[in-house]
């Protein structure tokens, strides 16, 4: 295949407007206001420092994400590239779920087992 008729199939398929770039905008600023407010909760006691931080990786996460398949045009382009790039998003997010695991979670456990 040319680099001439992938420009033409690549063309074909419908691009986004400005209105949808607006409300994913807006999806991120929603995010961020939560992630604050995360923030803000565990300075004022509302959430623990562990659950905070949960909270705050999971919506940085979700923003993320949302960044590179919207604006980045990932969800538009070809699903190798999704897959080049999920690997090692995936392996990331598995090394820092397991440092908060042993971070926060794993002592706790073993405190309460008498450890």
């Amino acid at each position: 295949m040319t680099s001439e008729t992938r420009e033409i199939i690549h063309d074909q398929h419908a691009h986004p407007t400005n209105r949808f770039y607006i409300v994913i905008g807006g999806i991120l600023i929603l995010l961020t206001v939560l992630e604050i407010l995360g923030y803000v909760g565990e300075t004022r006691g509302v959430f623990s420092q562990g659950t905070a931080a949960l909270v705050i990786g999971v919506l940085s996460a979700a923003k993320f994400f949302a960044v590179v398949a919207y604006y980045m045009h990932l969800k538009f382009d070809s699903r190798i590239f999704t897959g080049i790039f999920l690997f090692p998003a995936m392996l990331g997010t598995l090394v820092i779920v397991g440092l908060y695991m042993a971070q926060q979670i794993l002592p706790r456990w073993g405190a309460s087992l008498g450890f």
